[in-house]
This record gives structure tokens, C-alpha cells and sequence, in this order.
């Protein structure tokens, strides 16, 4: 894909990637690991991924973890909750830091301040401790915010979606990775000679090791921005250092990042829910074996290789041909089916119509996710760590809810709980009607007719008067003139054939 740009730094540098007039690339090359852009990719989803796989460890584990401390169903609801409740904060925060600071230095600090948690699993003894360690392991799991922070920084709009969805879905995937390797891991383990409740404990030092160096090659090999890191560019003066007053300011009063976290709740958080909850679902509805259970429920989480990146492509296919409004309408469509789907899951009673309802089901909640990070990109150019963070964190609020509501103590069965989860994802996806770009219009309407409204007026209005005096707006001033894609195909034509150049290697 390419967008048309022009680069007016004097002396330019070498990517291998088309770029735009921000550097960020305009095409999107899954298999290079060309620095900056695709090497931050990797880096990314894969960091993500091992945050995935430490904090969601225990569920495959439940029915031998739970014997040996003697837990019981409200302490494995409670522990649940609670290792996603914890980057609710964290999420949000992780966002900012990301403005501030950049993500490689954000994310690396977070993965390493929680691996100890993981380490500490393993001395467990009882279901206190057991759920302090799930709570402060389930704060990596910001690190999602982070990863999407860096892909929005590394590629243009044209691909944004695309990136951001293959990012999110291949760390994603940790969860269902999880369900296969920590029942593999704990049967080594014990075939080796240690006994189960010994060989249970040793497992949980693998993630932790995963993760521990995921955080130092993020540190060695990566870098915040196609032009560097954020250090160096503020040192030399090539960017300037924002205000945490301000950035937080027109990120926490833009309307749309809060409907992007109500409905990101019911996808995202409808993802953590059931990766918590079905393998023992399967386990104990369908008699199954543990690892028989967990091949099952891992299905689930595996589907995020295809099905979010491909929520992000639909995306920005939908947004070539038809502009912001192609991605809006393209995610409430998937996001309502998942609903739809999830309602048929609670009421079929045969293992395997289970198991191909849970796989289409798990195929449009994760596209859904993918869709959101198609739209939050364009929400704000100066605050787009905290929208993220602000999204990501309602994801995780929504799963608290959901588990709190659903799936704590035994007030509902699994099955009615998954049916009533269905409808929760219906009615809150609704809310994106109410999503309006002035310059591109919402689901229902186009741009606004009474004032004429260009990408400039939308993103410098983040910018006073005084800080556009200063010069602080120019890399708004680029990405406004960089998202005119979101027009869709008749007007980003008629703009490409009027003034545009094609974007080259520089």
C-alpha cells in the first residue's frame, strides 16, 4: 500500500520501507524484519505474547492447582478477576508513559517489574497468595497498549490497521499458546520424576524466563520512533517533550475514546473472560482430560493468528473503499455477530457443536478487537497513548465485569453465563453509532455540511494558539495531512490527483 507524501527534513534517511512524511511506513511486510518499522513489530508481538502466556499460565493448570491449595470455586472466580482487574490502571497509565517517555522504554519496564510475579507462582501456598501473584502478573498484560502505541507510530494509515491487528492477534495468540504449553511443560515436568504438586510449580518458571528476555531484547534492539528514540530526538531537539497535563487533558475529554472503551470491553474483555473460564468449562461439562480440555481451549486463543490481524486488514480495506465510516460500520457488523455467536455458544449442548460454534464465535470477537485499533489511531494525534490506554483498559474492565457478573461463585451456570455474555456484547456495541468525525462523518451521516471540516482543524484543535506559535502542532500538522485516506476512494483520489506525489524510499 502507499500513500503520497512529501519529505522535507534537509538530510533524509534510508528506511526499507516506503515512507510517509512522518517516516512512517506505507507498507506493511509481514515477513522482514527490516529496522525501524518492522523490526518494532516484532519485538512488539512478541513481548506482548509472553505477557499473554505468563499471566493466563494457571487456567490449564486449574485442576491440579486448585487441589493442592484447596481452592475453591469462588477463590479460582476470584483469582480470575483479579488477573485482569490489575491493568485496568495499568493500561491507561501505560499509555501516557508511552506519550511521555516512548514505548520501548514503558514497555520493557513494565514486563520486568512484573516477571517476578510469575517467578513467585511457584511458591504459592495458598488462595491469598495465589491471587496476589495472578492480580500483579495480570499487570503486563498493558503491555498491549504499548505495542499498539509503537505500530501507531511505525505505519501510516493506509496500513495502521493492518499493523496494529497482526501486532495484537500474534501476542494474543499467548493465550491460547498457554493452554498447550503449560500442560506440555507440567507433564515433562512430571514424567521427569517430580510429583504433580512439585511439577506444577517448576512450569511456571518457564513464561517467566520468556519474558525476562523479551523485556531485554526490546531494550537491546529496539527503537521508538522511525527516527529514533524519544531521548535522543528531545536532546537534539527534533521533538519536543509534551505536558502530561495536556496530553492527558484532550485524551480523557475526547467522547470517542470512551465509547472505543465500552465497546472494546465487550470483545477484548470478552476474550480475557473466556480465557479464563473454557477449559474448565470443557473439563468439567464435558468430562473431559485435562490436556484434552486444553487443546480444546486453546482453539480458542489460536484463532487470534488469523482472525484479529484480519479484523485489522477488513479495516483498512473497508477504509480504501469507503473511509472512516467503512471502519465504523465494519465494527459494529463483527462485533454484533460475535454477540450472536457467543448467545448460541451458551445454548448448544453437544461437545462438538461446543467446540464449532466456539471457533466462529472466537473468529469475530478477536476480528472485532482488530477493527477497534483500526479506528483508534485516527482519534488523536497528540493523546493517542492514552486513547489506547483508555481502550485497552476498558477491555480489561470488561472483563472484571463480566467475570464479576457471570462467572464468579456459583450464582449461574458456564452455560448461562456465556449465553447472557452474548447479549452484554450486543447491547454494548450499539454505542458506536454515536462515534462522529466532523471531517469524515459517523456511521449514519457524512462530514458535517454547515462548516466545512478539514483533518487540520480536527488535530490542531488539540494545539493552542501559543503551542502552534512554538511550532509544538508539525507532527499533527503531518498526520492530518497523512490521514486524508480516511476520506475514502472518490475524495482521496480527487486529493492524490490535484496535489499528491507518490511516496518513495528516502
Amino acid at each position: 500500500m502507499e500513500i503520497s507524501s512529501t519529505i522535507t527534513e534537509t538530510e533524509p534517511q534510508k528506511f526499507a520501507l516506503p515512507v510517509d512524511s512522518e517516516h512512517k511506513a506505507t507498507e506493511f511486510h509481514l515477513f522482514s524484519a527490516a529496522a525501524p518499522h518492522m523490526r518494532a513489530f516484532h519485538l512488539s508481538w512478541i513481548s506482548f505474547f509472553s505477557c499473554f502466556v505468563s499471566t493466563f499460565a494457571a487456567p490449564p493448570l486449574l485442576p491440579i492447582i486448585r487441589d493442592n491449595l484447596n481452592l475453591t470455586a469462588t477463590d479460582i472466580g476470584n483469582a480470575g478477576v483479579a488477573s485482569v482487574s490489575g491493568a485496568v490502571f495499568a493500561r491507561i497509565a501505560m499509555g501516557t508513559a508511552c506519550d511521555l517517555f516512548g514505548p520501548r522504554l514503558a514497555s520493557a519496564s513494565l514486563i520486568l517489574l512484573t516477571a517476578p510475579a510469575v517467578y513467585f507462582t511457584s511458591i504459592a501456598s495458598s488462595p491469598i497468595s495465589f491471587l496476589l501473584v495472578r492480580f500483579f502478573t495480570g499487570f503486563s498484560l498493558a503491555t498491549f497498549v504499548s505495542a499498539q502505541f509503537w505500530m501507531s507510530s511505525m505505519f501510516s494509515g493506509p496500513v495502521v490497521g493492518t499493523a496494529n491487528g497482526v501486532a495484537a492477534g500474534w501476542g494474543n495468540l499467548g493465550g491460547g499458546a498457554t493452554q498447550l504449553i503449560m500442560p506440555l511443560v507440567f507433564s515433562l515436568i512430571r514424567d521427569i520424576g517430580a510429583v504433580k504438586f512439585t511439577a506444577w510449580r517448576i512450569a511456571f518458571f518457564i513464561p517467566a524466563l520468556f519474558q525476562t528476555l523479551s523485556a531485554f531484547a526490546i531494550l537491546i534492539f529496539g527503537q521508538d520512533l522511525p527516527d529514533g528514540n524519544y531521548q535522543r530526538l528531545q536532546n537534539s531537539g527534533t521533538k519536543q517533550k509534551d505536558k502530561f497535563s495536556r496530553v492527558f487533558y484532550h485524551g480523557i475529554t475526547n467522547y470517542r475514546g470512551w465509547i472505543l472503551a465500552l465497546t472494546y470491553g465487550y470483545c477484548f474483555g470478552v476474550e480475557l473472560t473466556v480465557d479464563n473460564i473454557i477449559a474448565e468449562y470443557f473439563y468439567d461439562r464435558f468430562n473431559l482430560k485435562l490436556h484434552t480440555a486444553g487443546i480444546i481451549a486453546a482453539s480458542f486463543g489460536l484463532a487470534n493468528l488469523v482472525s484479529r490481524p484480519a479484523g485489522g486488514v477488513l479495516s483498512d480495506m473497508m477504509a480504501k473503499r469507503f473511509g472512516m465510516r467503512g471502519r465504523l460500520w465494519a465494527l459494529w457488523a463483527v462485533q454484533t455477530l460475535g454477540g450472536v455467536f457467543c448467545i448460541i455458544l451458551g445454548q448448544v449442548g453437544s461437545l462438538t457443536a461446543s467446540i464449532v460454534v466456539m471457533i466462529v464465535f472466537s473468529v469475530f470477537v478477536q476480528a472485532a478487537c482488530g477493527l477497534t485499533f483500526g479506528v483508534v489511531p485516527f482519534v488523536s494525534r497528540r493523546s493517542l497513548g492514552v486513547i489506547s490506554g483508555m481502550t485497552g483498559g476498558g477491555g480489561n474492565v470488561g472483563a472484571v465485569l463480566t467475570q464479576l457478573i457471570f462467572f464468579k461463585g456459583s450464582k449461574y451456570s458456564k452455560e448461562t453465563g456465556i449465553t447472557l455474555m452474548g447479549i452484554m456484547i450486543v447491547c454494548c456495541t450499539l454505542p458506536i453509532f454515536l462515534i462522529y468525525f466532523p471531517q469524515w462523518g459517523g456511521m449514519f451521516c457524512g462530514p458535517s455540511l454547515e462548516k466545512i471540516a478539514t483533518e487540520e482543524d480536527y488535530y490542531l484543535s488539540e494545539w493552542s494558539s501559543k503551542e502552534q506559535g512554538k511550532g509544538l502542532h508539525q507532527a499533527s500538522l503531518k498526520f492530518a495531512d497523512n490521514s486524508r485516506s480516511e476520506r475514502g476512494r472518490r475524495v482521496h483520489s480527487q486529493t492524490l490527483s490535484s496535489n499528491a506525489t507518490p511516496s518513495a524510499n528516502v
